[in-house]
């Protein structure tokens, strides 16, 4: 069962220039092309582009998705460098956690200590003119 771009991006809800995107770089197969040119995909590239939107939307940057998808295609093989690019995201996730409370801790202190008067009195305007006034480092 063969189906054109249109359908794919119904059946994954990737948008049509993402798709040809992943096909340009290689995350998904360059699709047979029917004889009126049109693309043409099957099961096998639903499956393949669920998996990337999926990892995708987990924050899995390209390459490393390039590299799940490698070793998903060999199922018998060790999943410890499936785990090493886990661990390695979720070490990244924790570090933008940590620089996402900062800021917040940041922007709750300035809209704090704002008199709520007029702008030429605004600490949140001084504050973000001046970064030596923040108290962390952000």
């Amino acid at each position: 069962m063969a189906f054109p771009i249109g359908e794919l991006s119904r059946q994954t809800a990737v948008k049509v220039p993402t798709i040809r995107y992943y096909e340009q770089i290689g995350l998904l197969p360059e699709a047979p092309r029917s004889e009126g040119n049109r693309r043409l995909y099957g099961q096998a590239e639903v499956e393949r582009l669920r998996f990337i939107r999926h990892s995708r939307e987990l924050g899995f940057e390209i390459e490393d998705i390039r590299e799940l998808l490698s070793m998903a295609a060999q199922p018998q093989s060790s999943c410890h460098q499936v785990d090493s690019i886990a661990n390695n995201h979720l070490a990244e996730i924790d570090r933008r956690i940590v620089s996402l409370t900062k800021l917040k801790t940041e922007l709750s202190r300035m809209i704090d200590e704002c008199g709520h008067g007029r702008v030429c009195d605004c600490r949140i305007i001084e504050a973000l003119a001046d970064h030596s006034q923040c108290l962390t480092d952000h």
